[in-house]
């Protein structure tokens, strides 16, 4: 595994000025765009990636599914639990997501792709030489549902699994890799709820199957108005991490493909110990937590952990993420 540096823990504390000026337009973004953001907490950018890159980030995910490119140790593979045993092991028509892909070249240029890191800057950096790391990667292949419902993603924040703050220099870009829309399962956006603060979390008590980690939001109130993010290949949404959203089920025939990145601002980002906080709180977080901590302590090299290294959490995230376009040499 290759050694990268990973966003380290300032001592100096939050910010104690905000960090994106709202007055003013971005590098790439139109004041109107900037404070859309900041208002609703999501903003959506047509045409932000070519059809030419789509194809070659399908390219590569066909080709780790059909085992003609071995993935990373460190990258994740994973199955709809309803589809889990399906006879084909080899097919695009088994694996559902791929996360964690930091060391695979190819997806992770999408991370790199300028169109969205300049956007990512104006959101949550002061200008286009704003550091910012790459934290949580994955491409997404919706499967068309079973039945069971498996396919629906509940409402939730994403706030929920990460801890570092602040959270409003945090951000996902997600793009569509296909058309989505309602049938097929687009995003749902609560506009405005990432002001609401992070909610407790949990399995969600419906019927049909729920997939490992997909969390909900408890006690959500289903009367919330919500707005349907039905999207074109290229099109790409920015949005918060505190933002309520989810996706529901894929009533078409086809897998529904998109890829995304969660960013932090490097400079003014630090991680934070969530004792005390709903995320330890909540049972179900601990479990994962405690599921991811356990992988890494039993795959250390793969995972470039140093020998006698204590694993936690928070490292888990480290060995995880990646700089985007800068080392990180000043921040070690």
């Amino acid at each position: 595994m290759k050694s990268f540096r990973f966003l380290a823990i300032s001592t100096r504390g939050f910010a104690s000025k905000p960090v994106v000026d709202w007055t003013r337009p971005g590098n790439v973004l139109s004041l109107e765009q900037k404070q859309f953001y900041k208002k609703n907490g999501f903003l959506l950018v047509r045409n932000c990636v070519a059809k030419e890159d789509l194809k070659k980030y399908e390219d590569r995910f066909n080709a780790i599914c059909e085992r003609k490119v071995k993935p990373p140790a460190s990258m994740l593979v994973m199955k709809d639990v309803s589809i889990a045993k399906k006879v084909t092991p080899d097919s695009i028509d088994t694996i559902t997501k791929v996360q964690d892909f930091a060391e695979e070249p190819v997806l992770f240029s999408y991370c790199e792709h300028p169109h969205v890191t300049n956007v990512v800057r104006d959101l949550i950096g002061s200008s286009p030489a704003t550091r910012i790391q790459a934290m949580h990667t994955m491409l997404i292949n919706k499967p068309p549902d079973t039945g069971k419902q498996t396919s629906r993603h509940p409402m939730h924040q994403d706030l929920i699994y990460f801890p570092w703050r602040p959270e409003d220099l945090t951000i996902c870009a997600w793009t569509a890799m296909e058309k989505i829309n309602k049938k097929n399962g687009c995003l749902q956006v609560v506009p405005g709820s990432q002001t609401q603060g992070l909610k407790a979390h949990g399995y969600p008590d419906w019927e049909g199957g729920v997939n490992k980690a997909y969390y909900a939001i408890k006690d959500y109130d289903m009367s919330l108005p919500r707005e349907y993010v039905e999207m074109e290949a290229g099109d790409t949404v920015f949005f918060h991490p505190n933002l309520f959203h989810g996706s529901g089920t894929n009533r078409s025939e086809g897998f529904r493909k998109a890829i995304s990145c969660h960013y932090a601002n490097y400079d003014h980002t630090k991680y934070i110990d969530v004792k005390g906080t709903v995320q330890e709180e909540n049972l179900n977080f601990q479990e994962t937590a405690n599921q991811i901590v356990d992988i890494i302590r039993k795959h250390p090299q793969r995972y470039s952990v140093k020998p006698g290294q204590e694993v936690t959490f928070e490292l888990s995230w480290r060995l995880r993420s990646r700089p985007v376009h800068h080392d990180g040499k000043e921040n070690l």
